[in-house]
Parts: structure tokens; C-alpha cells; sequence
């Protein structure tokens, strides 16, 4: 490489140094195996997402190399001096914007434009000013969106069309904040006042077929539709009185019918009423029209008979079921008019306005859309100011969280990876490595390998009403605590607050300290658990045999005559076997001799030292018992690695990223409080007795260990072998052969020698 890098040790793994404006600016040559990163991405970072989204050229939601080398170049372009990005400053003086280049030039063109339309004269532009494009756009008419306001005209026609558009078709948002209209919306809003204008002008061509009852014509339809059905029913009625007259009092109201509701409120019973036939059955079958119909039409009747009755058939008192379906004839062409109805949408800004309407309207609002697009190369020049002051903040915070991770391994308070979310508090400790976690499924693969104690929580804020899951690194203090369903509180990086709860645990050593113990603890929980088995399953045969006994009680009673027959049965016992109690016994006594004389050589072998070697052998034995887990948990502890967890969120890490044991130590800050000489008032109140016991049983122990290791023979206690083994050597196993093979001597003698 012909640039001179700087390297450093950073988190176990050597990585170079991004400190100057020279090192951004020969990133390029940099080979790409030596970026600890190779992608990250855009979301989910504690940093601005529109920065990345910036640098995103292809979209795809990652952030890779080429892609920060092709920020850096264009950086390169428009700025004096790369140094200013160490800064990471949010304003940016204008005299530091290159304006030997093309880039340059047009940024501060754009910037100075900018202060122009905010109103703004200072001679340095800040992010605030570039991120508002409301605030920059809102003055001006035209912004090179392709997107039309009323303000973007001063003729009142031309605005009103605009808000018709608006309110029919629908609207974009402008740059200026505005909703406005673009070429798209303006052409779907002038198709559908053709279509429209073209349907009305059909009805205006064929009015005498399509509107038989002129302006009234659609008022008549509804009301012959509402009452086609009933009109129908009421000729059938009287058809079937003129085929059958006995039929009449069926088909007719009956007073039968009338008087299940003739004590009631008949206004609420209108719907029953209105079941009734529509007038008196006439065998002549024609419909009066005087208006002595079924009082739960009479008002639809009512309304038929102005609109159509009186305009058809003026001097009539009655109509034949013919003369009625004229009528519903007559209105088959408006039926078809109303179905080929198109144009639908811009109904509702009225018949007249959409006739008026013209071409010349939609000419008009297409140019200003043109003069708009005019200025979109102007606007985009502005919008890359806005990504120059993005970049000119967060670029340098970003290559020491790609390039390097010196941010993670700084520890300082004001230098934080873009990966570390919060903290969370839990189990008086603070632990400020947590990770926002993407894809749970990836995790559950991943975490593992990392060999670190991550505890995933479930968080959910009340304030921003939303949730989230983290993963958090324990790395000192103990976990005895720590369990899922615990409940913590999880701090955002912008201070606020959620409620957390421990969902998962991958458990990984924490501290050698932690490993020592480890194993006694282990034997402790073992010993507990065997005890709380054993206490079961001692109350579950006691439950058992009493509950057995209670159910077979009846059947005892039952079969009691039968024992008081036999008295042989009621006495009767098993045998007592003495051999096999003896090998019993004495296979006992054996075992807790050979116990006895193990630990009594081992406490003669330990008496027999020195003080110093006394204490390095019970160093010696705990180290046997806790060495095996502290040399592994020392090997996990200096392999801890980050980066599986970091892949699984998908990033793409190209260098290891190790957590050390002294490095874990400051990632999780555990509660110190001072010793206190207050004495508790809720504090158990010891016994002395017990004092007493615990010292009684320790003299025993001592004496014990003194008189089998024969310390104390000097006192006139001397030791002259197990008073176990001596107590069982009067108890022996009989050679049951033996005794056969002298019992079968004794009945035949042998024969006498020749």
C-alpha cells in the first residue's frame, strides 16, 4: 500500500487507525480484508437512518464498502478539508465547501438557495436547515416535484379545479407540505369529466325516452320501484278473486287477522300492517286511485300518483294491471341510461360545474406541471446538501464503527458503538452492552457461539407504544438471580425508559470467580434437589398407604370371618433368616469401616504435615475440585466473540471481535454500597443454642480426627485399630457348603483304611 497506515491493538485483533482527514481520504486503497466490517444494516443502528439511507445507492438495505468508498470520494469533491469530518459537527461554514469543482459549485449554489427560501443570512448552514424541506419549499411555486398546489397559480379557476381534483381523484404531498396534484391525477380527473359530460349529453339527446317524467324522472323511478312488488301481489290477488270468488275472504284482510293486534298500538305494528294487501281486492282488477289503499303505503301510494297517476292518467279513478305495466315499460331506457353511467367519480362536484369544465383548463394545469419539472434539477442539488450535512456529522462516527470498532472498545461515555442500544438495569447491575435483536430464529443459531451470557428480553414502552427485543451481555457478578420471567427496566440511548422481561438465557461463564464456585454450588442445588425428591416420595407412599388402607377397610371387614376360622392364619409370621441379616450387617459394618479408615488415613496424612502444608493441601483439594471449571471457563472467557451475535443482525463482520476478561469487566457495572454498622431491626434473632451445637459438634469432629490419626496417646487415648472393624470381627459369613459338607461327614463315616 503506498499510503502509510497506522495500526493498532484494539479488542485482541490489530486493526488500523482511521484519526485524519489523510486516512478517510485513502480509505479507497485501503485493502478490503483489513475492514473489520463488510456490510451493515441501515436499520436498527443507533445512528440517523436517513445518513444511511443516503449511502444506500442500490436500496437493498445494506451499507457496503463500495458504497462508503463512493461516499468518501464524492466527499473528497465538495469539501476544502476531510479533517472537518472529525469534528462531527452539525454546521458547516459555507468557505468550507470546495467551489474549485463542479460538485462543489452546485452544493454552494444550492446551500446558499436554501438560506434564501428559509430567509435566512448568517454565512454557515446547519442539518436543521437542510432536513426541513417543508420549511425551505414553502414559499415558493415551483420545486421540481412534478407536483401542483394552489399556490401554484393565481388564477381562481384553475386553483378551484385543482381542489376538485383534490377531493374527487385524490392528492400527492408536495415538497412544500402541501397537497397538491400531478400529471397523472390531473388526466384521470379530466377523463372522468369527459365520460361524465358525455353521459349527460346522452340523456340531453334522447330526453323524451330517457326522461319520460323530465327532472322528476328519477324521483317517479325509485318510488314505481318501491312499490312494483306490492302493485304485482295486489293484481294476483284479484286475478285469483275473479278465477275462484270463494277465494275472496282468504286473499282479503280478514277481522280474524285484524283482531290478534287490534288492542294494540298499531303504529308500532306497521310492519305487520304493511303485509296486508295493498287496497280492496277488486274482481274487476284495476287499482284505484283515489287513495283508499293500505295505510302503510299510503304515502308512497301518495307520491306515485302526482309524479306518474296524475301526469298519465289525470282524469282516471282506477288503472288496469296493462296501464300499469306501461308504466314500468316506460322507464326501461332511463334503466339503461343509468347503467352505462361513467365518469362516477367527479359526480359530486355537480352536473353543471363538470360541464363547464374544458379542455383549455386541463392545457393550463399541464403547463404549470412543466414549469414545476423545470426546476428538479435544482431541487436535487438541494437535497444533496442535505446528504452533505448528514455525512459531514456522522461519516467519521461511522468508519470507527466499520472500518474499526474503536468506538465499542473506547468505553468513554460520549463514544458508544452504533450497535449498542441501551442499557439495562437489572439485578443491581447495569449492563450496557445490549444489541436490538432483527431476527430471532438467526439468533437462536448464532448466539451460542459467541460464548457470552446473553439474556433476551422482551421490552415495551407505554410512551412510544411500541416493542422490541434486545439481547444483553452479563459479563460480571453472579446470575444466581437471574431467571426467565424476570422483570427489568431497559434505558434507550435517548433515555427512556421500558419494561423488559427475561425471555431466554444463553448461559456462558461470567468470571473465573463465578467458575470457582461453580461446582459447590452445582452440588449444593444437587444435594437440595435429591432431598426435595426424597421428601416427596415419602409423603406420596404415605398419601398412597392411606388412602389404600381407607378404600380396602371394607374389604378387611369382609374377610375377617374367615381369619377368625383359622386361627393358624392370624398368628402366622415370616421367619427370621440370621444369616442373611448377619451378611446384611456386616456388609455395612465393611463399608462404613472402609470409609471410616479412608478419611482416618486422610486425617493422619493431613495431621502429619506442617501448618504451611496443611494449608497447601486444602488449597490443593479445592483446586481439584474447581480447577477443571476455572481453566474452562478461563478458555471461554478469553474467546468471548461478539461477532456471531452481530451476524445474526445481519451484519456482515470481517474481524473478530473479542470481549476479554478485563474488557467484560466494565461492560457491567454491579452496585457498590458502603459498609454499613447499623444494626438491622428485622435481622432474625440468632439462639445461643445454637452456638452451642455448632461448637459441640466441632469438638466432636476435632476429637474424632485427633484420637483415629493416635494424636492422642499421649493423654492415655491411644488408638489400636477401627472400633468398627473390631466391633464386626465378631460377625462372619457361613460357608454354607462347609457346613453341609460336615454335617453330610458326620451321618457317613469313611471307610477304614486298608
Amino acid at each position: 500500500m503506498a499510503y502509510k497506515w497506522k495500526f493498532s491493538r484494539i479488542g485482541g485483533v490489530t486493526r488500523v487507525n482511521i484519526e485524519t482527514g489523510e486516512d478517510i481520504a485513502h480509505l479507497a486503497e485501503l485493502d478490503q480484508k483489513m475492514w473489520s466490517v463488510l456490510s451493515c444494516p441501515v436499520k436498527g443502528l443507533e445512528l440517523d437512518e436517513r445518513t444511511l439511507t443516503l449511502m444506500d445507492l442500490d436500496n437493498d438495505g445494506k451499507i457496503r464498502v463500495n458504497e462508503v468508498v463512493d461516499a468518501i470520494e464524492w466527499l473528497k469533491k465538495v469539501l476544502n478539508d476531510l479533517n472537518d469530518l472529525t469534528r462531527k459537527e452539525s454546521v458547516l461554514k459555507l468557505s468550507a465547501i470546495n467551489q474549485t469543482t463542479d460538485e462543489g459549485k452546485i452544493i454552494y449554489k444550492s446551500a446558499r438557495q436554501i438560506l434564501s427560501n428559509l430567509g435566512l443570512e448568517k454565512d454557515s448552514i446547519s442539518i436543521d436547515d437542510t432536513s426541513d424541506n417543508t420549511a425551505i419549499f414553502a414559499k415558493t411555486k415551483f420545486n421540481g416535484d412534478g407536483i401542483i398546489t394552489e399556490d401554484s397559480t393565481d388564477d381562481e379557476k384553475l386553483k378551484q379545479i385543482i381542489r376538485w381534483c383534490i377531493e374527487t381523484i385524490g392528492s400527492s404531498t408536495d415538497r412544500s407540505g402541501n397537497a397538491g396534484v400531478n400529471a397523472e391525477q390531473i388526466e384521470a380527473f379530466f377523463a372522468n369529466c369527459a365520460d361524465y359530460s358525455a353521459w349527460l349529453a346522452d340523456a340531453d339527446n334522447n330526453k323524451d325516452a330517457v326522461l319520460p317524467y323530465c327532472d322528476n324522472t328519477e324521483a317517479a323511478y325509485n318510488t314505481v320501484m318501491a312499490l312494483k312488488d306490492k302493485v304485482a301481489d295486489y293484481f294476483v290477488r284479484c286475478k285469483m278473486v275473479a278465477f275462484n270468488k270463494s277465494t275472496h275472504d282468504a286473499l282479503e284482510l280478514s277481522v280474524e287477522r285484524l283482531n290478534t293486534i287490534s288492542d294494540k298500538n298499531l303504529a308500532t305494528y306497521i310492519d305487520e300492517i304493511a303485509n296486508y294487501p295493498l287496497a280492496k281486492i277488486d274482481e274487476k282488477c284495476e287499482l284505484p286511485l283515489d287513495g283508499s289503499v293500505n295505510p302503510a303505503w299510503q304515502a308512497a301510494f301518495s307520491k306515485l300518483k302526482a309524479l306518474v297517476f296524475d301526469v298519465d292518467f289525470a282524469k282516471k279513478k282506477s288503472i288496469t294491471e296493462g296501464e300499469w305495466l306501461g308504466i314500468v315499460a316506460k322507464f326501461a331506457p332511463y334503466e339503461a341510461w343509468k347503467a352505462a353511467k361513467a365518469g362516477v367519480a367527479v359526480e359530486s362536484i355537480g352536473d353543471d360545474n363538470i360541464k363547464a369544465i374544458t379542455a383549455e383548463n386541463k392545457d393550463a394545469l399541464l403547463e404549470l406541471i412543466q414549469e414545476d419539472l423545470k426546476l428538479e434539477t435544482e431541487a436535487a442539488e438541494i437535497e444533496s446538501v442535505d446528504k452533505l450535512m448528514h455525512l459531514y456529522r456522522d461519516m467519521f462516527s461511522f468508519l470507527q464503527n466499520f472500518v474499526t470498532f474503536s468506538d465499542f472498545y473506547s468505553r468513554k461515555e460520549d463514544r458508544k458503538a452504533v450497535f449498542q442500544a441501551g442499557s439495562l438495569y437489572i439485578d443491581q447491575r447495569c449492563c450496557d452492552l445490549c444489541i436490538k435483536v432483527s431476527d430471532m430464529p438467526k439468533h437462536n443459531a448464532m448466539s451460542n457461539l459467541s460464548g457470552i451470557y446473553l439474556v433476551y428480553c422482551d421490552c415495551t414502552s407505554k410512551v412510544k407504544n411500541e416493542t422490541m427485543t434486545i439481547a444483553a451481555a452479563i459479563t460480571d457478578g453472579d446470575v444466581d438471580n437471574i431467571m426467565v420471567g424476570k422483570n427489568a427496566i431497559f434505558y434507550d440511548r435517548n433515555g427512556l425508559d421500558w419494561d423488559a422481561t427475561v425471555t431466554k438465557i444463553v448461559d456462558n461463564p461470567i468470571s473465573i470467580r463465578q467458575a470457582f464456585w461453580s461446582p459447590y454450588k452445582k452440588f449444593g442445588r444437587f444435594i437440595s434437589d435429591q432431598v426435595k425428591k426424597f421428601a416427596e416420595s415419602k409423603d406420596n407412599k404415605v398419601t398412597e398407604q392411606a388412602t389404600s388402607t381407607i378404600g380396602e377397610t371394607g374389604t378387611n371387614i369382609a374377610e375377617a370371618p374367615a381369619a377368625a376360622k383359622d386361627p393358624l392364619l392370624k398368628d402366622k409370621k415370616q421367619a427370621f433368616d440370621i444369616a442373611k441379616f448377619c451378611g446384611i450387617f456386616a456388609a455395612i459394618g465393611l463399608a462404613i469401616g472402609a470409609i471410616g479408615g479412608f478419611l482416618a488415613s486422610v486425617c493422619e496424612g493431613f495431621f502429619s504435615l506442617k501448618w504451611w502444608g496443611m494449608i497447601l493441601a486444602v488449597i490443593g483439594f479445592m483446586l481439584i475440585i474447581s480447577g477443571p471449571s476455572m481453566f474452562l471457563a478461563w478458555l471461554k472467557l478469553r474467546k468471548r466473540n461478539l461477532s456471531p451475535v452481530l451476524n445474526a443482525n445481519g451484519w456482515a463482520v470481517n474481524a473478530q471481535t473479542y470481549i476479554n476478561i478485563l474488557f467484560g469487566a466494565t461492560l457491567t457495572s454491579i452496585a457498590k454500597f458502603p459498609t454499613l454498622k447499623v444494626a438491622d431491626p428485622f435481622a432474625k434473632k440468632k439462639s445461643k443454642w445454637r452456638f452451642v451445637l455448632y461448637a459441640l459438634i466441632l469438638l466432636i469432629i476435632i476429637f474424632a480426627i485427633l484420637f483415629f490419626t493416635n494424636r492422642l496417646s499421649h493423654w492415655g487415648l491411644p488408638y489400636k485399630g477401627s472400633v468398627i472393624d473390631d466391633f464386626f470381627s465378631n460377625f462372619s459369613v457361613v460357608d454354607e457348603s462347609a457346613v453341609e459338607t460336615t454335617t453330610d461327614a458326620a451321618v457317613t463315616p469313611e471307610p477304614p483304611a486298608e
